[in-house]
């Protein structure tokens, strides 16, 4: 039996999720639903939005199922039948055990960072503050616990030091999805078997909160600081009162000697020099037109 002929139920929700999602209906796998989020509010008029994948999933005639919680559609798992493969990138749920073990060999996730480091929600945004060199992809077998299943493979990826969240977000989930094709035939005939976690080397990242968005000069260096601009780009960014105003930094580097009120002395020295904004009015402008419109 070829392995794409395995039926796959896919857990996702998001742009990330959707990269995988595509690569599995790219290289034909038999798809039998589509796992996801309700559809929430969004932007300021609050508009009924619905994920990325459910859009995907309606364009290719992919069943959609949205359970409040992931028991509810225990049911409809069982009834596909035997030896159903589950795939799961960024569902943001948890998922219960119960629900793992109904599938064949249980729920094969892929976690953007390279386990047992970074296990945890923002594994993203800590290689970026934290200023690794590298960073990757590993496909695992999704357990109970907090990213602490089997590996079955990783995939590194070198850190040039300048990536944002967004731009590192799009390239990991990439990576994940090719990862995935190239090792998914292998887990799903048995040839692949995962190889257990170190949990005495396991690194844990936390939930990222809008208290992450304020940004203390005084307690970090510049280029820390520098990092956190980078790394908290689209959430919760951020976020610091200059010249009477507050700002969110969207653009920053860091430098020896302060020129504008733009420039932050940060706690080594050096200073933060902030070169894109968003003003209070909303509206995304350079350090010099904030300055020359609120002098």
């Amino acid at each position: 039996m070829n392995n794409t002929s395995t039926t796959i139920v896919f857990f996702g929700t998001d742009d990330f999720s959707l990269a995988a999602l595509k690569a599995l209906f790219e290289s034909g796998y038999n798809i039998a639903a589509i796992i996801t989020k309700p559809d929430s509010k969004s932007g300021r008029g609050h508009t009924l939005t619905m994920p990325s994948v459910k859009k995907f999933a309606l364009e290719k005639n992919l069943e959609v199922w949205q359970p409040l919680k992931v028991t509810e559609i225990n049911g409809k798992i069982q009834a596909l039948g035997n030896n159903i493969a589950g795939v799961l990138a960024s569902y943001g749920k948890i998922i219960p055990q119960s629900t793992i073990d109904l599938f064949t060999p249980g729920i094969i996730n892929i976690h953007p960072s390279l386990l047992p480091l970074y296990r945890g929600s923002s594994p993203i945004e800590s290689a970026i503050k934290n200023g690794d060199k590298q960073t990757g992809v590993t496909i695992m077998q999704l357990e109970a616990g907090m990213d602490s299943g089997p590996i079955y493979g990783h995939k590194v990826h070198q850190l040039s030091g300048t990536e944002t969240r967004l731009e590192l977000y799009k390239t990991l989930a990439h990576i994940g999805a090719a990862t995935l094709i190239n090792l998914l035939p292998s887990i799903l005939d048995g040839s692949l078997i995962p190889s257990n976690q170190d949990n005495d080397k396991a690194v844990y990242c936390s939930l990222l909160t809008k208290q992450d968005a304020i940004l203390i000069p005084n307690e970090i260096t510049a280029q820390t600081a520098e990092r956190l601009v980078r790394a908290h780009l689209a959430f919760p960014r951020t976020k610091i009162e200059v010249m009477g105003h507050t700002i969110i930094i969207t653009k920053a580097h860091v430098t020896s000697e302060q020129k504008t009120a733009l420039d932050i002395l940060c706690q080594d020295g050096n200073y933060l020099s902030i070169d894109q904004l968003i003003a209070p009015s909303g509206k995304t402008m350079s350090s010099n037109d904030f300055i020359n419109g609120h002098a």
